[in-house]
């Protein structure tokens, strides 16, 4: 099948989007489909406004529309809801391809926080921008419900993976500091919530791993924090197998990549009760789950690291992938008028 993929999340954007997207395209490959891809890359980009490490493409419409002629797709992907993303999307109706579309972040609550909109108005934005499409892909049933109660149709489950041949236990490793570490890793930025992690009376040392807009106001308010930057995927796999506990404080995530991989290298995880967690751990002996995040933190000391190896190995790319081709296909081969069945 030759599918074209849009996106405005692409290297060198270091987030689970871009993660997603890349082993996702490599999974494909390997299986001999065709796969085009559109990316801020090629085109004339601004940066976000409040986060200038994101290049948003700039007037993509004609361009994109020639991209996609030449590449002749049997399906049209769109995985974000920015310029490129509605570019394929106006592209693919116009030209009858079949269309399907991916919900990876909480876009509506991420704009609210940032700018201050509605969620109501962002969310008649995606109700508009989904509608198009066939299928609409979510990586949970929680997201599902959510999405549905908002008005949002057709919505079909696209699972993640972990890449175990990088994130598995490296034994030894420890991160400096006094015991226990509890680690942090992801977007530095006002919808992570990192604040409430960073503001904890715990024990021992805390660390945080990524980049983001908030990143120099973090460092004046915790000096106390250690602070890695952005990490290969073999350096992030040594700093998970040292942690004693990952600590995820994101109330707005969708699913949260970093879960699987921490737990993976056998770093259990603590986290509020919320999408993402809830779904990737939900009952586990993997990790611990409470509104109460410092106790969360306390409790996950006592998992034992082989739980959170064991959960994770539930979670493949290989897996995932196949869901993915799954939904295509069905977008591709059906009649414009068919509703998705349950369960496809």
């Amino acid at each position: 099948m030759r599918i074209l993929i849009a996106t405005d999340a692409w290297s060198p954007q270091v987030n689970g989007v871009v993660r997603t997207l890349g082993t996702t395209i490599e999974q494909l490959q390997r299986r001999g489909e065709e796969v085009e891809v559109i990316e801020p890359g090629g085109f004339r980009t601004l940066p976000c406004p409040t986060y200038p490490e994101i290049r948003l493409s700039w007037n993509p419409y004609r361009r994109v529309l020639a991209r996609i002629r030449r590449f002749d797709p049997d399906v049209v992907h769109v995985a974000t809801e920015g310029p490129l993303g509605l570019a394929a999307r106006r592209a693919a109706l116009r030209m009858g391809i079949p269309l399907t579309s991916a919900y990876h972040t909480r876009f509506p609550e991420y704009v609210k926080a940032r700018f201050g909109i509605p969620l109501s108005w962002t969310y008649a934005y995606m109700r508009w921008f989904h509608g198009a499409a066939r299928t609409t892909l979510v990586p949970t049933r929680v997201v599902r419900e959510d999405l549905r109660a908002q008005g949002l149709r057709n919505l079909e489950i696209w699972s993640r993976g972990v890449d175990t041949a990088v994130f598995h236990p490296r034994p030894g490793q420890r991160l400096d500091g006094k015991p226990p570490v509890f680690l942090y890793v992801g977007r530095v930025a006002v919808e992570k919530n990192i604040d409430a992690f960073l503001r904890l009376d715990l024990p021992g040392t805390k660390w945080v791993v990524g980049e983001g807009p908030e990143l120099e106001r973090i460092r004046r308010e915790h000096p106390d924090v250690r602070f890695l930057g952005v990490l290969s995927q073999d350096r992030l796999a040594e700093v998970y197998s040292g942690a004693d506990v990952f600590v995820f404080p994101s109330r707005t995530d969708t699913f949260g990549l970093v879960l699987i991989e921490a737990l993976a290298c056998g770093c259990p995880v603590a986290a509020y009760p919320v999408t993402g967690p809830l779904d990737v751990i939900g009952d586990a002996p993997a990790g611990v789950l409470d509104e109460d995040l410092h106790a969360a933190c306390v409790q996950a000391l006592r998992i034992p690291r082989h739980n959170a190896v064991a959960h994770a190995r539930r979670f493949t790319w290989e897996r995932a992938t196949d869901q993915f081709l799954q939904h295509l296909r069905w977008a591709a081969d059906a009649d414009p008028c068919d509703e998705p069945a349950a369960g496809r």
